[in-house]
């Protein structure tokens, strides 16, 4: 990706660029990303196939990486040690993106709880902070985290509930990443979220192409969009979009270990 941005940079924490239609149509979609102010772009892994393609990405500038299974994949079979050795790769700057979600019937939440653990145990290791997913299983989810005694760091990821949620995920240290959601009016819960919990818990991404926007169809997303959450984001907290940029940024940053843009 270019560094030639004529906005506030913006960092998109969490886009699945592996996925089509966006990885056949990659450079074009790095380009938008780049003329709508977006500097960094955060890849999550899916299943173990996605590995490799974010292992090719790595050399991009601008571009980083997440490794890990998601709980949707939950019979692939983890090797533990080459969890550690892809996450030793100078660009790989979290787990994920991994998860509960006991909405899903392919697999029993011990099978989930199971291989999140031995995931979240990798990261608490070797200090990276986590891309979390989570239906249907929040409650499950934040006592789990609560089992780290504060040693876990992350993030909430595509957060769609209420405040009091959110808050519980903030109190034990981590961040909320709000996306498409928020630009729809009906989503009040995340609406409200959005504007309570305290900026230097917020990230933004798009989790392209999986969720859509208010006027944006899920396959149509991608990095460029999260410069529309973040001006939506300056509406529901009455303040500008570079200061939503500005301050987003940062936070990830700090959290993933970004360096800056110069």
């Amino acid at each position: 990706m270019a560094h030639k941005l004529t906005l506030p940079p913006l960092v998109d924490t969490h886009a699945h660029l592996t996925f089509d239609p966006i990885w056949s149509h990659l450079e074009a979609v790095l380009d938008r990303a780049t003329q709508t102010g977006v500097g960094r772009v955060l890849v999550p892994a899916f299943d173990l196939n996605s590995w490799t393609k974010i292992k090719s990405l790595l050399s991009v500038n601008g571009i980083y990486g997440a490794f890990g299974i998601h709980p949707w994949k939950a019979s692939e079979n983890l090797d533990v040690d080459e969890l550690r050795h892809v996450m030793r790769l100078p660009d790989a700057v979290a787990i994920g993106e991994v998860g509960l979600d006991f909405k899903i019937e392919t697999f029993s939440k011990q099978q989930q709880m199971e291989l999140l653990k031995v995931q979240l145990d990798v990261a608490v290791s070797m200090n990276k902070p986590v891309m979390l997913h989570c239906r249907g299983a929040f409650m499950e989810l934040l006592e789990l985290i609560k089992s780290y005694d504060g040693r876990l760091r992350g993030v909430i990821h595509a957060f769609s509930r209420g405040p009091d949620l959110a808050f519980e995920f903030v109190r034990l240290g981590l961040h909320v990443a709000f996306g498409g959601a928020i630009t729809r009016p009906n989503a009040k819960r995340a609406r409200n979220a959005a504007t309570m919990v305290p900026w230097e818990s917020i990230v933004l991404e798009t989790d392209c192409p999986s969720i859509g926007l208010n006027d944006v169809a899920p396959a149509q997303t991608e990095p460029m969009h999260v410069s529309e959450v973040a001006s939506e984001l300056a509406k529901l907290r009455d303040t500008t979009h570079a200061y939503v940029a500005q301050i987003t940024t940062r936070n990830a940053e700090m959290l993933f270990g970004l360096p800056e843009i110069e």
